[in-house]
């Protein structure tokens, strides 16, 4: 049976023409059909999710095993209490905030839903899609529609309607072709039967957006390595290998440079590359898969299942791909990679670059953090860590209450109060105290950095260069700011007056002394804390490089 083609593309203007359309795919949903269906994430395949004849459609049509469950997409949430039941609040504040969209919420089924649906599990995935097409056709069916990605089973997902033919053509009555898909990748699944709620698949919305919503969430270890035999899975994409082109994928880790160097190394002349924008440049002679620009992960989720298709009907043995990072879209990116590369990775070392900040009071360091975070960096605050410290290093403990008895209570709780009284009025005593917290400090910074497998770090300290912790930088870099600037930051960061943000600048060290003992310098002179974060991360991405290349060489 050829399947028929409904292009909603090329009728705008043309009402009629679209909701006829409109019309004739959910009356061919509620006869029992197969469509293809445009969504914000991918294609769907889709079939009247209440009717057990044609959900076993999906399931012979896709080649997709029966323990694996389909997600239902409803119009909106007010049909949320018709098919699911014991609904938590959480899961309104989710649609509020996130349907129409790229989310999935496993909630308790309600008996309306059949098991084939469900795959037997009293559980049911439920979304609503963002895609303006399927949202009217769903409405007119009047019922939810339970779609699948619209590919063979194991396939890459399909982001065209072109796809979905390549896949579907002749064993589904309609494919709706609503253009492109927008986001790329199917939707976040997160469990709400269970506390607290936990990702089971990463999606279009991430991880640190449904924490906003939720506070407290887990991330199931099926959303980063594949189910063992014998496992249940609760939600589609947990348990099989998925999005797999023809040939064979390894997916490469690690920092662009350093993951480029990798595939390079192990390339063969048949050999085939997933890679990032900026280093294309790199395997020509090579069949190579444009993923996007390292930093733009929307275009990333658009166009890897395209990338991962793109090789098959070519001559390529092999595929290599790089990998973006576990922040934002990345998570998702990356997990369907290494699904498609059946978890088969290299992850290449690459040695270490940590920064030391100092600089005074409202010289902006807060924001050059932040720089350095946003990037991947793990921020080591050395005032959290020996509040921390004070509180499990035994060691560190001991040495301070032989050194100062008074400030021990008879329990043998350090009272700080009493501590600072007695080393902030006396120099010598208070160079004994730093002597001591200087020594477990460093340990315990060194400690941290071993035993961290992150590849950038900045170690923030207000004594930096006197605790010897700048011993432990590669480099370290004073962030100065004139005056008059930190003067009016100050006081709008503290509430205090000039004179009082005057005094508290002239009692430490001015910029000459960090410019001398530095390596380099970061200059503030920027009107917002934004200007100068951006200004910032330019700097850092420019001088973590450049160390790098020497710790390569090195």
């Amino acid at each position: 049976m050829e399947t028929i083609q409904l292009d909603l593309r090329n009728v705008k203007g043309q009402r009629r023409a679209v909701e006829a359309q409109i019309q004739q795919a959910a009356d061919l949903i509620l006869a029992g059909e197969l469509v293809g269906l445009p969504t914000e994430t991918v294609y769907g395949l889709g079939a009247n999710g209440l009717d057990k004849e044609a959900v076993a459609k999906i399931f012979a049509a896709k080649g997709r095993p029966q323990d694996n469950p389909l997600i239902l997409h409803l119009a909106g949430a007010q049909w949320l209490p018709i098919y699911c039941k014991d609904i938590p609040i959480a899961a309104y504040s989710l649609a509020r905030k996130f349907w129409p969209g790229p989310l999935t919420m496993v909630l308790k089924r309600a008996n309306v839903v059949p098991d084939v649906t469900t795959a037997g599990l009293d559980t049911v995935g439920v979304r609503c899609p963002d895609h303006g097409v399927t949202l009217s056709i769903i409405r007119e069916a009047g019922v939810p529609i339970a779609a699948p990605s619209a590919n063979l089973s194991g396939r890459p997902s399909c982001t065209s309607a072109e796809d979905v033919r390549e896949d579907m053509n002749g064993k589904i009555a309609a494919i709706v072709d609503g253009g492109p898909c927008a986001v790329g990748v199917e939707s976040t699944i997160v469990d709400l039967t269970c506390t607290p709620p936990r990702v089971l698949r990463a999606g279009g919305v991430s991880v640190e957006e449904l924490e906003q919503v939720l506070g407290g969430l887990l991330v199931d270890s099926a959303a980063v390595t594949a189910l063992e035999d014998g496992q249940t899975p609760k939600a589609p994409g947990m348990k099989y290998r998925h999005y797999a082109p023809k040939a064979p994928v390894t997916v490469v880790t690690g920092a662009g440079d350093v993951s480029a160097k990798e595939i390079k190394k192990r390339l063969e002349p048949q050999d085939g590359v997933i890679c990032f924008s900026e280093y294309v440049h790199q395997f020509k002679g090579y069949r190579v898969e444009d993923l996007g620009s390292i930093e733009d992960k929307q275009t990333q989720a658009q166009r890897v299942f395209d990338a991962l298709r793109g090789f098959d009907g070519t001559d390529v043995k092999r595929i290599f791909t790089q990998c973006p990072d576990n922040r934002g879209l990345g998570f998702a990116i990356g997990n369907r990679l290494k699904k498609a590369a059946g978890f088969q990775m290299i992850t290449p070392k690459e040695k270490a670059v940590v920064l030391g900040l100092t600089g005074g009071t409202g010289s902006g360091k807060t924001s050059a953090l932040k720089a350095v975070s946003a990037m991947g960096g793990q921020v080591l605050d050395c005032d959290n860590i020996y509040h921390e410290m004070l509180k499990t290093d035994q060691a560190l403990v001991a040495d301070l209450r032989a050194m100062f008895p008074l400030a021990f209570d008879e329990a043998g709780h350090l009272n700080r109060k009493q501590l600072g009284t007695e080393v902030f009025s006396n120099a010598v005593r208070l160079d004994q105290l730093n002597e001591i917290v200087f020594t477990h400090m460093t340990k315990e910074v060194a400690r941290r950095l071993a035993s961290d497998d992150n590849t950038l770090f900045a170690i923030d300290a207000i004594n930096l260069l006197e605790s010897g912790l700048g011993k432990l930088c590669h480099a370290t870099v004073a962030v100065t700011s004139p005056a008059e600037l930190r003067v009016q930051r100050i006081t709008a960061r503290d509430g205090i007056d000039e004179l009082y943000a005057h005094l508290r600048i002239n009692a430490q060290k001015p910029d000459s002394y960090y410019r001398a003992k530095c390596d380099y310098e970061l200059e503030n002179s920027c009107p917002s804390a934004q200007e100068f974060q951006v200004k910032a991360t330019a700097y850092f991405k420019h001088l973590v490089g450049k160390l790098q290349e020497e710790n390569q060489h090195g």
